[in-house]
């Protein structure tokens, strides 16, 4: 990959470019409350180990799903998500990357979170304005670390080719959903063993946005 080739960077959101406040661990409770109560899983089962969007695609396959408690679900999600974007903030040197980047690449936000929520969350932190399009669940079939999204994404530009396009994360979930949809991958502040035990083998790890400016 070289710098001419790459014209598109999709960025994930949380503690990528934003500082967001976000309850994981209430969210995945939450979640893991909601369908043990209703037999979607076993009391018992190990809800800490996974990620949020591994606990709901694990209720969507369950075979036992109704339109009423998904609801539900995503409406206890969207809460959570919506209380902790309210004091979100930006990752250092965020809006001098973005500015320098939007210059030469198109630049697409993928999240997990609604759309509503991460849309207040770059307009509150004045950044909404530097992507082409912010991608969130309400887009993607399935949530990262599905590649749904990244095709989403790819699947408005034909022409391009997959080393047209990176992805910068913080996330193994990021990585593998990267992977998957054949694009490469930089891990920001990422942690190495995470991303070992999940297969994730970034092209780069960077500690300081700024790093991209050098390796795009």
């Amino acid at each position: 990959m070289t710098r001419a080739s790459i014209k598109g960077i999709i960025f994930d959101m949380d503690n990528t470019l934003l500082q967001s406040k976000i309850n994981f661990l209430e969210m995945k409770q939450a979640i893991f409350t909601l369908w043990a109560e209703h037999g979607l899983c076993e009391p018992t089962f190990d809800w800490r180990s996974h990620t949020a969007s591994q606990l709901i695609e694990m209720g969507r396959k369950s075979g036992r799903m109704t339109s009423q408690l998904e609801q539900t679900m995503w409406e206890a999600v969207t809460a959570i998500e919506k209380a902790g974007m309210h004091e979100a903030v930006l990752e250092d040197h965020v809006k001098e990357v973005l500015a320098h980047l939007k210059e030469r690449y198109h630049l697409f936000i993928l999240t997990n979170n609604a759309y509503a929520a991460a849309e207040e969350a770059l307009n509150h932190t004045g950044i909404a304005d530097c992507f082409q399009e912010i991608v969130a669940r309400e887009q993607m079939t399935t949530l990262k670390p599905h590649p749904s999204g990244i095709h989403y994404i790819r699947a408005q530009y034909p022409n391009w080719s997959a080393t047209a396009w990176t992805m910068v994360g913080d996330s193994w979930i990021d990585g593998k959903a990267a992977h998957g949809g054949e694009v490469a991958f930089i891990a920001y502040q990422g942690e190495r063993a995470d991303m070992e035990r999940n297969e994730v083998s970034p092209r780069a790890y960077i500690t300081d946005l700024r790093e991209l400016l050098d390796i795009l």
